[in-house]
């Protein structure tokens, strides 16, 4: 069976789509076991994550940040890397993003601020990544061991930086002085207001544009550039980009770099948007949820955009769920996990049907036409 005369659509819409259903399915066992009607489940979870612009608000805002961290998997992994390490990539551009703020905040004006608080939670992440990817590309330490162990170096750093350094005097919590309000991201209840609209206050902030930009960015950077071009040429085929003239270790840092970059854009919604403060374990697991996100899309930045929002509906859906019929919160980690293993671990199920499928319709479709000419 030649994958050539499958178009992609295939792969990228009808696939994964058939997963989530799948891992529904699944979920829909999960709710009859605890006594709780899937259909009603679904309803709370769609009420609560779209039903209202509080709602949607948080729903939107959990979006951003799978985003970032989607994105910054899927980079890597088009170099055939497993990036682990975006945890302590997103802690690092929480703490060069903090820094800025904390220093310059309401001593400069905010439209300067802002584009060194970008760059600085971009340096700082992606910096992260480079004794990693310099081990892989120059010594052949592998990524998936040396980004796990800066993950705990990280937050090693992290908790010291903010019990011994940044934490203020008498303060008992973990966390970093609260940022002048002058550097805090506008949210979008407030910028609905400038025009005379009117939302519910939620986190949701102006961050999401970044994040919708860095989606377009990354795929013209992936598939519209000589560099991009590279990225994936070595993670198709390494002997082959190789043998063409392709550098390997200097394209795994450019690759490891950009993802570390995106990986440190996370802090723009949680730290700058929402937190307006360096907390500890601010994270929280996001970045390993974003290499969920980035296998559910394929690694395809607008694939990535919808898991990510699958992931917030299921976060801010979660919530609702809990608040509607007392249900154990470790349940929403299982339709989480539901929808990992389904669309990741078992992505490649349903694949080979789906292919037989296609193609028969296909030629039966050939076929009627070829009599009715």
């Amino acid at each position: 069976m030649s994958q050539a005369r499958i178009p992609g659509w295939i792969y990228v819409v009808v696939i994964p789509l058939i997963n989530i259903m799948l891992a529904a399915l699944a979920a829909a066992f999960v709710f009859w076991y605890i006594d709780v009607n899937p259909i009603d489940a679904v309803v709370a979870m769609a009420i609560g994550a779209f039903g209202d612009s509080y709602g949607l608000g948080y729903t939107l805002y959990y979006t951003t940040s799978f985003i970032f961290t989607g994105l910054a998997v899927a980079v890597a992994f088009h170099c055939g890397l497993f990036n682990i390490g975006v945890e302590g990539q997103a802690y690092m551009g929480a703490l060069g993003l903090g820094l800025v703020c904390l220093f310059l905040g309401g001593k400069i004006p905010f439209i300067l601020l802002l584009p060194l608080s970008i760059a600085a939670a971009g340096l700082f992440g992606g910096l992260w990544t480079l004794i990693p990817a310099w081990l892989q590309g120059y010594r052949g330490s592998h990524i998936v061991i040396t980004t796990i162990m800066f993950n705990f170096i990280a937050t090693a750093v992290m908790s010291y930086l903010l019990v011994e350094v940044l934490k203020p005097a008498g303060s008992m919590s973990v966390e970093s002085a609260v940022f002048h309000p002058d550097s805090w991201l506008p949210k979008m209840y407030e910028v609905f207001a400038y025009f005379g609209l009117s939302i519910r206050r939620s986190p949701l902030n102006i961050s999401i544009f970044w994040a919708l930009l860095c989606t377009v960015g990354v795929y013209f950077f992936i598939w519209r550039s000589r560099w991009g071009y590279e990225i994936r040429a070595l993670g198709q085929n390494a002997s082959a980009a190789e043998y063409a003239g392709i550098g390997p270790g200097r394209t795994i840092i450019m690759a490891m770099m950009v993802s570390g970059i995106l990986a440190g854009f996370f802090a723009l919604n949680v730290v700058q948007g929402e937190a307006h403060q360096i907390k500890f374990g601010l994270v929280n697991g996001m970045g390993f949820t974003g290499i969920a996100v980035a296998l559910m899309g394929r690694n395809h930045p607008f694939g990535i955009v919808l898991a990510s929002l699958l992931f917030g509906f299921l976060y801010q859906g979660g919530s609702e769920l809990q608040f509607e019929y007392g249900v154990d919160p470790r349940i929403i980690i299982i339709l989480q996990g539901l929808v990992i293993l389904f669309s990741g671990a078992l992505e490649h199920m349903m694949k080979h049907p789906i292919e037989r499928v296609y193609l028969a319709l296909s030629q039966k479709f050939q076929q009627q036409t070829v009599a009715e000419g």
